[in-house]
């Protein structure tokens, strides 16, 4: 390890939020996936001028600085190509700077998780239009904003970059850029556009440009109507032509989907203790007790055993301003699942996922233990089919190795706005635990697991499948969320485009010190 400037960053930050034990720069440089080479040390500063401060001085030391947000990435996104790379938590960034109820923004350091932001406005009536992923209790802002991401108001507001407003940006040298309407002068964060669009340029660059510091947040007024719908169909074939339909007419808030083997994985990891614990997220998220309870008694009575024979099924969660509206969506919903060969299943799943929204993390692992990634592509609406059949042969061309290696594959569909469908296929895999599943996942839980031991040929097995998935994905023409250092964002890129990202790396990062490789930039590539 080289000689790194330890004493410098502890003058900034505080000798205790300057990591170098071995085993927190091992756990610190984990992801979900991947372990790759341990950060040179960990710095956690507590503001944007400490952060500031920080990469400066890193930099001037030929460091490569490296962000790192709630952790709950699977793409390598803050995984360190260099040795001696200096890991910048920003986990100690979580205030609330402000609330703005006139102006209807919310201004937040980036560490910040979703759930702390959810719970910040809770009692406003406000909130942003995308509100979080469904790793929310760890995930931060900055992190989804950095690597973008989808999940919560998703269905009407698209992803997490769509709700920025402004932000506040740390770039190489140490400089505070500031984007949006926060860029001029003498005017508040409350608008994006003023001149090209800065906020964009940040949004989904992984930390390749500039780390987040504050962000800006559009806000809107709470639906205080909701309504629930799940179907289930025969083929995947009829189930997201209907998806689609829905998303196009603008009718859902969030609507996903699974297929048999992620039904199967869902309900054994959940149990009637579950479904009590959400009953009382219920209670407290229910306009009324009565409300609330026929909600329960409904959950009690329909059970699970209403999904063994099921197939492939969605979900839809619709909030609107009026109960009338609401039911009226939900209608015109019914009417397509019809149109499309689906059928009415209860509507518990949904009721539950929205009553804990941010619930605990031990959906990163299997019912007994297993390793969980995914891999996903986002494709127009319409080709979800044909680009589907795509994934499907893939793994038939691997079902045997499959097999053998006692590896399952299931799939997440969801739709974004009005124009997106999400392909998201799903692995499972007995295989050793890292530190970031101990740390993350409740002790209890953990506790009740098996666990398996080192696996490294399934592990290589799902490696080399979703590098195939990712190569069809860029030849379908689909684009990915969390691009990190996994997905082939370079090699799809138009020449022309990609050449206007190197130039602003280069103006940006002369010196290719800000998370070197991701986005499949190189210091041979942005010189």
């Amino acid at each position: 390890m080289a000689d790194l400037p330890t004493k410098q960053f502890a003058a900034i930050v505080g000798s205790e939020n300057v990591l170098t034990a071995a085993l927190e720069r091992e756990y610190y440089a984990q992801d979900v996936f991947s372990a790759g080479l341990p950060a040179g040390v960990v710095v956690r500063p507590s503001d944007t001028e400490q952060l500031a401060r920080v990469v400066k001085a890193a930099t001037e030391h030929g460091l490569a600085v490296v962000p790192r947000g709630g952790g709950m990435s699977y793409t390598g996104g803050y995984i360190p190509q260099e040795e001696d790379s200096v890991l910048l938590d920003l986990s100690r960034m979580q205030r609330v700077l402000e609330i703005n109820a006139t102006d209807r923004y919310v201004t937040v350091e980036a560490g910040i998780s979703w759930q702390a932001l959810h719970q910040a406005l809770r009692g406003s009536g406000l909130r942003t239009p995308y509100w979080g992923t469904l790793s929310g209790l760890h995930a931060s802002v900055g992190g989804s904003v950095s690597q973008n991401s989808i999940f919560w108001g998703s269905g009407q507001f698209g992803t997490a970059a769509d709700s920025v407003l402004a932000m506040a940006v740390v770039t190489a040298d140490g400089s505070i850029i500031r984007t949006g309407s926060a860029a001029q002068r003498n005017a508040p964060p409350f608008f994006r556009h003023f001149g090209p669009d800065l906020s964009g340029l940040f949004t989904g660059d992984c930390g390749a440009l500039g780390i987040k510091a504050t962000l800006t947040l559009r806000l809107l007024p709470e639906y205080p109507a909701r309504a629930f719908g799940s179907f289930a169909f025969d083929r995947y074939q009829d189930m997201l032509p209907a998806m689609a339909e829905i998303s196009r007419q603008n009718l859902s808030m969030e609507c996903f989907g699974f297929d048999p083997y992620l039904q199967r994985q869902r309900l054994k990891r959940e149990s009637l203790a579950r479904d009590v614990q959400q009953f009382t997220g219920m209670l407290k998220s229910a306009r009324g007790v009565g409300a609330a309870i026929k909600d329960g008694l409904t959950v009690a009575l329909s059970g699970r055993r209403y999904m063994d024979a099921v197939r492939w099924s969605f979900h839809s969660m619709i909030e609107e301003h009026t109960d009338s509206s609401a039911q009226h969506c939900l209608q015109k919903i019914r009417a397509i699942v019809k149109q499309h060969k689906g059928r009415e299943l209860p509507d518990s799943i949904p009721k539950l996922v929205r009553a804990n929204p941010f619930g605990p993390l031990n959906n990163m692992l299997g019912p007994h233990g297993e390793r969980w990634v995914p891999v996903h592509g986002l494709v127009a609406h319409s080709r979800a089919v044909p680009v589907m059949d795509e994934i499907e042969a893939i793994f038939a061309q691997h079902r045997q190795q499959l097999d053998e290696l006692d590896i399952g594959v299931g799939y997440l569909l969801a739709t974004v706005s009005t124009h997106c469908s999400v392909l998201e296929p799903v692995f499972f895999w007995p295989d050793a635990l890292q530190e970031i599943h101990r740390r993350t996942v409740e002790p209890a839980h953990l506790k009740r697991l098996k666990g398996f031991a080192e696996n490294l040929p399934a592990r290589e097995l799902v490696t080399s499948i979703r590098q195939k998935l990712a190569e069809m994905f860029r030849q379908q023409g689909a684009v990915h969320l969390q691009i990190g250092k996994a997905y082939q964002y370079r090699q799809g890129l138009q020449t022309e485009s990609y050449a206007l990202v190197q130039a602003l790396k280069r103006t940006l990062d002369p010196n290719n010190r800000m998370n070197p490789g991701a986005l499949g930039l190189t210091s041979e590539s942005s010189n």
